[in-house]
This record gives structure tokens, C-alpha cells and sequence, in this order.
């Protein structure tokens, strides 16, 4: 066969790691050929490719980003998107596609797969929020590049004797912020799964200079209080509906300094967490993933994605991947609420 790959939605680390294993065993195990798409379903929709084979992915596994690109088109939202896709599929003699992406890239790769187009997916996120999988590749090293940022902050903190909070990404969900803020042993984490209290927030951090120390509050950027909305960028939408977020940080910064009268900073890690050499962790799922993505085109598995389950990579309806956003549950929250304010 002849298999295009693309790369969909934000970059994380982890991305390269599948598209080498992808292509080293299709090439050498079942002797298939390779297409890399550029940015994303932009590649297919407008028939922007370059060659794929071994020699191409040699070096790539330390490597973040995405060598071939990504971006975050949506063909549903193209006239004749979908027509386009097919007919540059076709010119290039293209059988399958590897959709390796995130919640909008398999969902436009699950309705592709029920218009007839040879489909395999893999999951892809930072913030860890797909169905049907433990975990996706990208998720522990945005959480090690935010713990390793929070040790930090615990001794400048403590210098100047202010609230330092720190805004993490995940969107709707939050699993980098539980984790990171587990990790980096910080004093309150407020997910976007349940609203909170400033009052509250500002308790535990008068708690916390009690102690003699200073307190590091992480939160989400779709973390919301319990009076107030989301804080946007702007409203503006991107192809897929969704807004920016981001801003929760400094107005909870606000908040605080004027509810304790101790000095409160922000610091958004934004997309340094996202960036640079993945985990070994995320190194070796990526590559598992990619392994399994191949076998099942191989075998014309189409409309499934492979998955981590415990620790095996099973093989999913990709419908369920997509289905209902994987958030924190309230459990997992509660195991935190020890720590806060102490």
C-alpha cells in the first residue's frame, strides 16, 4: 500500500517518535510506501506532501515538534473539503491514511472514515483528554516540564515572600495541572472540572505564609471561580469552535494580592510546555503507538485507533476516542485537597 501520514492540531513531543516507528516497520516489516501530508488535513485537502521513507525519519525520535508540519484546518469547514481530499488522495495514489492528532483531528479523521476513506488513528495531546486511551504521548512531558518550572518558583517564592500562581495549559480538562501540581508539591490546584472559591484560595494561601512559607497555587486555564466566567484571550473561534483561553492566572493574582496584602506574580508557562525533547515515557508510548497504527492499516483495520489500556496498546473504535471529554474526577481531585493550604 501506499499510507499517508499527517499530523494534525497543536504540536507536543512525541509526534516524530510515531511517525518513525510508522514508517521504519512499514518499510522494512510489510514493505509498504509512505507520503508524508504537510500542517495537518490541510496537506490532503490541498495535495501538500513530500516523500516519507526511512532515510527521512532517521534522527527524528529526540526531536519535538512535528517534522511534517501541523495546523488546525478543518475540511468540514471547507466547501468541498471532503471531494478535495478524496480526489488528492487519489492523484498521489494514496490507499490509507494515519491521522495522528488530537480530540478535532480524530474527529474529522472518524467522520472521513464514515465517507469511505481508509482511516487509522493516534492519539495525540498534551492535555491527556481523549476517551478510550489511559494516557496519550506529549501528556507527561508538558507535566515534567511544569513540575520542573514549579520547583523552581518554590525557592524565588519563598525569597520575596509572595504568592506565585502558575497557569498551566489542558483547556477543558485538568490532568497536567493535578499531576504537575501533585508533582511539584504546590499548595492549592484549581481544575476547570469544578469551580472555586477565591475566598477559599486566599485561605489557604494566608494559611500557607502562617507556615513560613510561600504558597504556589496552580491552575488551569479553563479553571473558573464560582462567581465568574471562563477568562478568554478574545472570542474569537478557530475552525474547530473553540475559544483561547488563557488569563485566569493574572486575575486570580489580582485577587489574592488584594485579599491577603501579600505581593501575588503570574507566570504562564504556556507553550514551553508543549515544546522540546519528549520523556522517555512519552518516547516509548509514541513508539508503541505508531508500531500498533501500522499493524492495524496493514491489516485494513480502518476507523480504529490504537490505545493505552493498563499497559497494552489495544484497538478502538475511533467514534470512541472522540466521544465524551476525559476530565478529572472528583476523587482524584479530593486525593489533592490534603495538601492545600498546608
Amino acid at each position: 500500500m501506499r499510507i499517508g501520514v499527517l499530523t494534525g492540531g497543536g504540536d507536543c513531543p512525541g509526534l516524530n517518535a510515531v511517525i518513525r516507528a510508522v514508517v521504519r516497520k512499514g518499510v522494512a516489516t510489510y514493505g509498504h510506501e509512505f507520503v508524508g501530508f504537510q500542517d495537518g488535513w490541510k496537506g490532503p485537502l490541498e495535495g501538500l506532501s513530500k516523500p516519507l521513507g526511512i532515510a527521512e525519519v532517521r534522527g527524528i525520535l529526540p526531536r519535538g515538534g512535528t517534522i511534517l508540519g501541523s495546523s488546525r484546518t478543518n475540511p468540514f469547514k471547507i466547501e468541498n473539503g471532503v471531494e478535495r481530499i478524496k480526489e488528492n488522495l487519489a492523484a498521489q495514489g494514496v490507499d490509507a491514511l494515519i491521522a495522528i492528532g488530537g480530540e478535532d483531528t480524530l474527529g474529522v479523521a472518524t467522520k472521513l472514515h464514515e465517507l469511505g476513506v481508509n482511516v487509522v488513528g493516534v492519539p495525540k495531546t498534551i492535555d491527556n483528554d481523549l476517551g478510550a486511551t489511559d494516557y496519550t504521548f506529549g501528556f507527561d512531558t508538558a507535566v515534567n516540564i511544569a513540575m520542573e518550572a514549579i520547583d523552581r518558583l518554590h525557592t524565588t517564592a519563598e525569597s520575596h515572600h509572595r504568592t506565585l500562581v502558575v497557569e498551566v495549559m489542558g483547556r477543558h480538562a485538568g490532568w497536567i495541572a493535578l499531576h504537575a501540581g501533585l508533582a511539584g508539591g504546590a499548595n492549592v490546584i484549581l481544575l476547570p472540572e469544578r469551580k472555586f472559591d477565591v475566598e477559599q484560595v486566599a485561605g489557604y494561601v494566608e494559611k500557607r505564609f502562617q507556615h513560613q512559607y510561600a504558597p504556589i497555587v496552580v491552575v488551569a486555564e479553563g479553571a473558573q471561580p464560582l462567581d465568574g466566567q471562563m477568562i478568554l484571550h478574545n472570542q474569537e473561534l478557530d475552525a474547530f469552535g473553540h475559544v483561547r483561553l488563557g488569563g485566569i492566572g493574572q486575575w486570580l493574582a489580582e485577587q489574592l494580592e488584594a485579599k491577603t496584602g501579600k505581593e501575588a506574580r503570574t507566570v504562564v508557562l504556556g507553550h514551553i510546555q508543549r515544546g522540546g525533547t519528549p520523556t522517555a515515557f512519552d518516547r516509548v508510548l509514541a513508539t508503541r503507538l505508531g508500531l500498533q497504527a501500522i499493524d492495524a492499516a496493514h491489516e485494513g483495520d480502518w476507523g480504529k485507533m490504537v490505545a493505552m489500556q493498563s499497559t497494552d496498546i489495544v484497538r478502538v473504535p475511533l467514534a470512541d476516542a472522540t466521544a465524551e471529554l476525559k476530565t478529572v474526577p472528583l476523587e482524584r481531585y479530593e486525593e489533592a485537597e490534603v495538601f492545600f493550604g498546608s
